[in-house]
């Protein structure tokens, strides 16, 4: 009976020692893959506090955590503290500087060697003081008549103050402007003492992007006057129908004495930290690919506002319909690996 249980133990014995091995292979190589994961570090996005911003670092960061195994985190915030917060490497990525409106702030930070300036993500954007068209064409579909048809130019905005009556000041009229600490509220500002519309308007400074749309909305939606500061790519300008009012052509002149003058075609960058090149090499040569159009960046923005959901939802989004256009940013190894998380 012993003779015949030997090669059962053996067997056992055997089996025994070799899966040991194996789960010992298994951990070390697991170990491994946890070293080479931490290795890499944290990769933290500037989540500027207007829409087209988040929905760009979502796109790059859904890239980079699944084709590229990095983590990603974001920090939200206004342009000026998030760009300080960039050149002191505690943010590593801005998706969306608006160059020409942060200049002073932008040239200070790369003249020190701060920032890597990696290119365009868009420039066919626009920005500037807007009305609906109803005002000045009238709707004929909805029974509104031409309230201001003369009404072109900065030139003609003095006389039309009664037509924007500010319910908190009624001896002026009220412009919708930028939010507080949006580099926008800064120029606009300026622009309205040097255009002497100061005098005539109060400029209402909404809390946040969102407030400034859903008060342009509601007028639109009622056909009442609206008078304020927009800009694209934003859903607006998909939805509705705008007019810009005119402005002396752009000059840096005009530009430096009190931006009296219309905006000029602003470079919307990919800007990193100085020491991205090292930390991540792989997904700065990603970030260099990227770009998009302010007409498709509209168009996602429209989808969010559509149906109700936020900058990571839109990403996937994007994600999933426009394989052509991002699949060409990244290697085809690293676009498979994005399109099994999709």
């Amino acid at each position: 009976m012993l003779r015949n249980k030997l090669p059962l133990l053996v067997l056992i014995t055997a089996l025994f020692f070799t899966l040991a091995g194996v789960a010992g292979c298994s951990s070390g190589e697991a170990d491994n893959a946890g070293e080479s994961n931490s290795a890499k570090e944290t990769i933290v996005f500037a989540d500027y506090n207007w829409q087209s911003a988040l929905f760009n670092n979502r796109v790059a960061q859904f890239i980079i955590e699944n084709g590229y195994g990095y983590k990603t985190d974001s920090m939200p915030g206004e342009t000026i503290p998030l760009m300080q917060g960039m050149s002191t490497g505690d943010i590593d990525v801005s998706m969306e500087i608006w160059v020409q409106n942060a200049q002073e702030a932008y040239d200070k930070w790369m003249g020190e060697g701060k920032y890597i300036d990696l290119g365009t993500n868009f420039d066919d954007n626009v920005q500037g003081l807007f009305v609906p068209t109803y005002i000045i064409k009238g709707d004929p579909e909805r029974g509104i008549e031409p309230m201001a048809p003369d009404l072109k130019s900065i030139e003609d905005l003095p006389r039309y103050w009664e037509l924007f009556k500010d319910p908190e000041d009624p001896t002026k009229g009220r412009f919708y402007g930028g939010v507080p600490g949006w580099e926008a509220d800064k120029i606009l500002t300026e622009k309205f003492a040097t255009y002497g519309l100061d005098k005539h308007y109060k400029i209402f400074r909404p809390g946040s992007g969102t407030a400034l749309a859903t008060s342009l909305v509601k007028a639109y939606e009622e056909g009442k006057p609206w008078f304020g500061y927009y800009w694209a790519p934003t859903w607006v300008f998909g939805a509705l129908d705008l007019t810009q009012i005119e402005e002396p052509a752009y000059s840096e002149k005009l530009w430096k004495d009190g931006y009296g003058c219309a905006f000029p075609s602003v470079d919307v960058n990919i800007v990193v930290y100085k020491d991205m090149p090292e930390k991540a090499p792989e997904v700065v040569e990603f970030l260099k690919n990227y770009s998009l159009k302010s007409a498709l960046i509209s168009e996602a923005l429209a989808y969010m506002r559509e149906n109700k959901v936020d900058a990571d939802e839109a990403a996937i989004w994007f994600l999933r319909e426009k394989t052509d256009i991002w699949t060409k940013w990244v290697p085809d190894d690293v676009a498979e690996k994005v399109k099994q998380k999709l």
